[in-house]
């Protein structure tokens, strides 16, 4: 550990640890006045996508400074990739959670207790367990790191009692600075984090929500299992995560995408404990191509070359949507999101909002829930929703990156089809939901119609030319542009807004979004590339999978995940730069004083043999 204020460079204290040590020849965005801050002693919080170089912000201060720096997080099955990555970049780091047995828990707190640690991992469940504050108290603290400090917030998407406990920091340790993060928090999130935390004047960051390596897709969906291969016949190599929302249809794609010879395995929490690390493990270490998985997947994940997700089934709320999508491209490379959409995955997530008896969860979750419907369906670049919902806006270069800016989902003039619904929903009174409005539009002959005498009125039949299917998809394109509301209630019913009779009285045109075919994958990650500063995409791609086998061998020889030692993107900058020499090597991003030591070596070996022919 080093004091920075006893170092000759002064002002190059940060730059020269973060070259030496991390391996990179610059700060990204907003990094380094956070580092800044929490060296000089003052609380941070900071809002940081995922793959925005958060841990950086906490992991350099605590080489920097003398003491521990103590990282809360919920993340368990993630302490140990975080871990092994600290410790070969050359930082004593250890975690202690309920994975460890006795023998190496009191290894761990032997270390800790003679101060040899610069990071320690820890669960809230373990901080708040008896006694350990008063372990901590005997020990210099540098500095206390609160990852995923949405959790601490009854207004987050992932609010966890355990977290409350945190509010102690301050009041035990008021000398050792806080630092809360997260990849998730609206403004209202972001003040209900500070104030339970009780942060004293944080420095404050809220970083774009902006991912540029990711685009988004939204495709109606029809028979998914089947999307899904045609999908991933382009992406026979890439790492992906695909999500449902149960654990019956996580095993049955699964089964399907194994049935056609895709490399996938599933991941929910009916299976055995073992036999669910087991399928994490496989996917970490590259052994696995695609996990199939229900939300409980993915906070345990930090691998960095997954290049796409797939949502299968609608999300309750764009906080999730939001962090599942982030999984991918966290090495800053492109990615592709494509979510599935359809109606009928709405009425299952709203009946178990409604079992939730309190009244404000329960209004909060309904709302959240048709902000979601909203980013499918409403024809508004998916980007600038995203980025909307967060209290943000998109820059003035705008977004190439989505399927409603780049040309591949047409906007079409549904005013007349919006027209004839909604004069269907003001006839019959306000007073139906949409099952019935859309019989009386296509002229269904229920006994319900005959019994309220709707077959006479004026719009019976009106839509007797098009299925139910595009009706119902009407009805959703209202809700979603706001011409429509559904009452809350267990049997919800339409009515028209004033945004709605406009439309209906001939003010204002109606559009709604149709996708008009499935872009070529390729295409768009050729787009992407463009727009993604110092992007390698020249390199060679038969020495690039030579270094991989390379990666993955002294992955195995160490029992580390593949990326902990380099990621992919390392891998191009060798493929592409051909360092033979460890001052060339050393020159490649990511690769720091102690990663040049322990595996420069084998690397170089590897790009002198390609380059001699083998000989």
């Amino acid at each position: 550990m080093t004091d920075s204020s006893q170092t000759e460079n002064g002002e190059n204290d940060f730059t020269k640890a973060l070259s030496n040590v991390f391996g990179f020849h610059g700060f990204r965005d907003n990094q380094e006045d956070i580092v800044r801050a929490i060296v000089s002693g003052r609380d941070v919080f900071a809002v940081m996508p995922t793959g925005g170089g958060k841990s950086l912000c906490y992991q350099l201060p605590a080489y920097l400074l003398d003491g521990t720096c103590v990282v809360i997080s919920p993340l368990i099955s993630l302490m140990k990739d975080q871990v092994d990555a600290a410790k070969v970049n050359g930082l004593a780091a250890e975690f202690l959670n309920s994975s460890l047995d006795s023998a190496e828990r009191t290894r761990v707190s032997r270390e800790l207790s003679a101060g040899k640690l610069d990071l320690l991992y820890v669960a809230p469940e373990r901080f708040a367990a008896p006694g350990f504050l008063d372990v901590l108290k005997t020990v210099p603290i540098s500095l206390f790191a609160v990852d995923e400090a949405h959790c601490i917030s009854e207004w987050g998407h992932d609010f966890r009692p355990d977290y409350l406990s945190l509010s102690r920091i301050v009041s035990e340790f008021g000398d050792s600075p806080v630092a809360a993060f997260t990849a998730t928090a609206t403004p209202r999130v972001q003040d209900d984090i500070i104030d339970r935390l009780t942060l004293r004047d944080p420095h404050v960051t809220r970083a774009s929500f902006n991912r540029p390596n990711l685009s988004y897709q939204v495709v109606p969906k029809g028979d998914v299992d089947d999307q899904i291969l045609t999908f991933l016949s382009d992406r026979k190599d890439e790492a992906g995560i695909i999500y449902r929302t149960t654990r019956k249809s996580v095993e049955e794609t699964a089964r399907e995408l194994v049935r056609n010879g895709v490399n996938a395995r599933p991941y929910h929490a009916g299976l055995e404990d073992e036999v669910r690390k087991a399928n994490q493990e496989a996917f970490n270490r590259d052994d696995v191509t695609v996990i199939v998985a229900t939300v409980a997947f993915g906070m345990g994940i930090d691998k960095s070359n997954v290049r796409f997700v797939i949502h299968a089934d609608l999300p309750k709320n764009m906080e999730g949507y939001y962090q599942e999508t982030g999984r991918s491209g966290r090495d800053g490379e492109p990615a592709h999101c494509v979510l599935y959409y359809s109606r009928g995955d709405i009425p299952k997530i709203r009946y178990f909002i409604n079992q939730m008896e309190d009244d404000a969860q329960r209004a909060t979750a309904s709302g959240k829930l048709n902000e979601m419907v909203n980013f499918a369906t409403v024809n508004v670049c998916r980007r600038s929703q995203i980025l909307g919902y967060f209290g943000q806006t998109l820059d003035a270069g705008g977004c190439t990156g989505c399927d409603v800016c780049s040309g591949t989902v047409d906007r079409i003039d549904a005013t007349r089809e919006a027209q004839i619904v909604m004069s269907a929903i003001m006839r019959t009174g306000q007073r139906f939901g949409a099952v019935h409005v859309t019989d009386v539009v296509m002229g269904a002959n229920t006994q319900k119609i005959r019994d309220l005498k709707h077959d006479q009125l004026k719009t019976y039949g009106a839509g007797s030319d098009r299925d139910k299917q595009y009706w119902r998809g009407i009805i959703d394109d209202l809700t979603a542009q706001g011409c429509v509301v559904r009452t809350d209630g267990e049997y919800p019913v339409l009515h028209l807004t004033a945004a709605g009779r406009e439309v209906l009285f001939g003010r204002r045109e109606f559009q709604v979004l149709r996708q008009r075919e499935v872009p070529k994958p390729a295409r768009t990650r050729r787009k992407q590339a463009k727009q993604i500063k110092q992007q390698i995409t020249d390199f060679d791609r038969e020495l690039f999978e030579q270094l991989r086998t390379v990666r993955r061998g002294l992955a195995q020889e160490r029992n580390l995940a593949p990326f902990i030692i380099f990621s992919d993107r390392t891998l191009r900058e060798m493929a592409h730069y051909t360092p033979t020499t460890p001052v060339e090597m050393r020159n490649i991003t990511g690769v720091g004083d102690q990663k040049l030591l322990q595996y420069g070596g084998d690397f170089i070996q590897a790009i002198e043999a390609y380059l001699s022919g083998g000989e």
